[in-house]
């Protein structure tokens, strides 16, 4: 006889313990100290609980620190964002090859997290310059872009879709042969994106 038909014999009312709903854990440390930040600050997360770090650090270096973080706590998932920049193809290889063997999800920009931005509005297939990304972003937004801005997340958020449409298409461009270092332009945000997207 089950502890509940006991119950129901003596005519008492059994009570369920309440159930804990245990969130998913992410550790996301980035490359820059507000931009990257900023933007994944914004995500309206409900069902999971964020850490959201930024360094100052890049590429191996940033991805050296994302281990010496996570060693502190255990989480679900965690994530280095960081741009190629003029960095070495070295550089940048190795911290991808440091991030695969422990288990860092990388969200990367060829050649910065603005690329991100300008997805939102086009399809972009041709390299683009640092200097470049600010011009056209400042057109597009119809005010001065501010690479630190707090409220972009809200100003890009209706053509999200766009932006990962668009990134998927560039990574489909390289057939399955994706060398990041020498693919400008490109970017997995998008992949980091749609797993925060899962929380909202």
């Amino acid at each position: 006889m089950g502890s509940d038909d006991v119950f129901k014999k003596r005519g008492m009312v059994s009570r369920k313990k309440p159930y804990r709903t245990i969130k998913q854990t992410f550790l996301i440390v980035c490359e820059g100290e507000c931009t990257e930040p900023n933007y994944f600050k914004s995500f309206k997360i409900s069902s999971a609980n964020i850490k959201i770090i930024g360094t100052g650090y890049n590429t191996l270096s940033l991805v050296e620190k994302t281990i010496e973080l996570m060693d502190k706590e255990e989480y679900d998932q965690v994530w280095s964002v960081f741009d190629r920049d003029s960095f070495t193809a070295q550089n940048f290889n190795a911290a991808f090859e440091l991030a695969n063997k422990n288990k860092i999800k990388v969200a990367y920009s060829n050649e910065a997290f603005e690329l991100w931005y300008l997805l939102h509005f086009h399809y972009y297939n041709s390299g683009i310059s640092r200097k470049t990304y600010k011009e056209k972003l400042t057109k597009l937004l119809k005010h001065k872009y501010e690479k630190n801005s707090k409220i972009i997340y809200d100003e890009v958020f209706d053509k999200q879709n766009n932006a990962i449409r668009n990134a998927k298409k560039l990574l489909n461009n390289y057939d399955g042969k994706l060398y990041p270092e020498k693919a400008n332009p490109s970017t997995t945000v998008h992949i980091l994106v749609e797993e925060l997207n899962k929380f909202l």
